[in-house]
């Protein structure tokens, strides 16, 4: 319905109209009939104007689903609503291992939405608003489930706000590792896939819900707060420093990191972006770590003629000493990389492969966790398109000697849920991707990328687009020769 604008209607004469009165008998039949006119309105829902966004959660509002339905991990992420955006402020004390926080979320509703869930494993909620009005809450597990004061019409944009604090812990799993807020002798870091931004912030925890980031961290006076997207500048206040980073391209929230502890971190340009990295102080100077990080943007320079143009606002990677952590994560911007990598000496591989996940996995995310392939795959080509091109051996003889040495009976497509980290998935979805090169040619696979890239910039994608984005730029039937790369329990003939 239309609000009123306030004017009065006028007469022939310009001054106010004047009610008559009716005339006799008239009166009691008008209102028959209007009262007819509004039983048929309201039976019929004819009368639409009349419900307001803010109405009490009745009749059509629904909780949104505890999870977003993904197969391999049915409870991660929530049904409901769509995140904007995020704005944490938290702050760390590593003597005591007690972090406070406060988080806004910015999100749209996409059902009648009567109550809603956030991902928070552990800690304590001290209170929930919505919109600024005050929030019911209670938990279930690692669920914080939210009423709202009243309903959340479909379409309708709100905010959310929790206060919460405790000492994060985190998430163990015997088949996929330990991801989350760890505790470190001098700080700690937040890391882990495909979960960890729960343990340490309430989240809509799956790559579907892509959102952009603002993040404060308060530490100790001395110590680095270091985390995605472009530095924000940082200030100091009886002995504490609060660090600032904005990642205002949308990102999983698996991709999320917060590493605090003593690092030297150096900061410049590259390409006109800002570029950080920084290196665990008990590391050496001037040692492998920082060697291999040094070339990051190089690196990233090569990919972007491989893959397209790079798709953040920054560069940069933390080189941690942590030996409890024992891989590399392509958190977004900036790498996280564990200390093994570097214990040899410089290891140009491992960076390579992390930043070509800022295409293939971070820009370009996947919807379900059994099609992981599109992400390790590319990012293990990648290692073979650098070691190329940096004077090791072709592409050509890597795909070989994998070839050569894998165990068809291990698919690379929906491997299961406790081997989506399985070498299948990594190198047998780099044999199916330089299968592709070799079967389509140079020149239409490497359009295949780049416009898989542009097209898909900032979204999230399946396999099926995969392949059917595959055929549509190289005109060529396709689904057999995927089926056979990825899925196949026999070793398909060499291209």
């Amino acid at each position: 319905m239309e609000r009123s604008s306030g004017h009065r209607p006028t007469g022939d004469d310009g001054g106010p109209v004047r009610a008559r009165p009716a005339p006799a008998g008239i009166l009691p039949a008008l209102l028959a009939a209007l009262s007819a006119i509004l039983l048929v309105l309201v039976s019929t829902g004819g009368c639409t104007g009349f419900r307001r966004d803010d109405r009490p959660a009745t009749a059509g509002f629904r909780p949104g689903a505890p999870g977003v339905g993904d197969p391999y991990f049915p409870t991660y992420g929530n049904g409901g609503y769509d995140v904007a955006g995020y704005r944490l402020k938290v702050r760390y004390d590593p003597a005591t291992d007690e972090l406070t926080g406060d988080a806004t979320i910015e999100a749209t509703a996409t059902q009648e939405l009567s109550r809603f869930n956030l991902d928070l494993a552990g800690l304590t909620v001290a209170s929930v608003q919505v919109d600024g009005v005050d929030a019911g809450h209670a938990r279930t597990e690692d669920e914080l489930v939210v009423t709202p004061a009243t309903g959340l019409g479909k379409g309708r944009q709100f905010g959310v706000r929790v206060r919460y604090s405790g000492k994060p812990a985190p998430i163990t799993s015997p088949e996929l590792g330990n991801g989350g807020l760890l505790h470190t002798s001098d700080g700690a870091i937040a890391l882990g896939q495909p979960e960890s931004a729960s343990t340490w912030f309430p989240v809509n925890d799956h790559p579907q819900d892509k959102a952009t980031y603002q993040i404060e961290a308060t530490v100790p006076e001395g110590l680095a707060a270091l985390s995605n997207g472009v530095p924000d500048g940082r200030s100091t206040d009886a002995g504490w420093t609060t660090w600032r980073w904005a990642e205002r391209v949308p990102m999983a929230s698996y991709l999320v990191t917060l590493v605090i502890g003593n690092y030297r971190v150096s900061t410049g340009t590259h390409a006109g972006r800002p570029i950080v990295t920084a290196i665990a102080a008990s590391l050496p100077a001037g040692g492998p770590a920082e060697q291999s990080l040094a070339r990051t943007g190089e690196i990233a320079d090569f990919l972007a003629t491989r893959f397209g143009p790079y798709p953040f606002e920054a560069y940069g990677g933390i080189a941690i000493a942590e030996e409890r952590i024992g891989y590399a994560l392509e958190t977004q911007s900036r790498p996280v990389y564990g200390p093994a990598f570097f214990s040899g000496g410089p290891d140009l591989e491992v960076v390579a492969h992390e930043l070509a996940h800022q295409w293939f996995g971070n820009s370009v995310s996947i919807r379900r966790w059994s099609d992981l392939w599109l992400n390790e795959g590319f990012a293990s080509y990648a290692e073979w398109l650098w070691t190329e091109h940096d004077g090791g051996p072709s592409a050509q003889e890597m795909f070989e000697r994998v070839y050569a040495g894998t165990d068809w009976a291990a698919p690379a497509l929906d491997p299961g849920r406790t081997q989506i980290f399985s070498r299948a998935v990594y190198k047998r979805g780099a044999l199916a991707v330089h299968a592709l090169r070799r079967t389509v040619g140079d020149e239409a696979f490497f359009r295949i990328l780049t416009t898989w890239t542009a097209e898909r910039r900032n979204g999230n994608a399946t396999t099926d687009d995969f392949v059917a984005h595959a055929e549509r730029i190289s005109g060529k039937k396709l689904r057999q020769f995927f089926d056979d790369w990825l899925s196949g329990s026999t070793a398909p003939p060499m291209p």
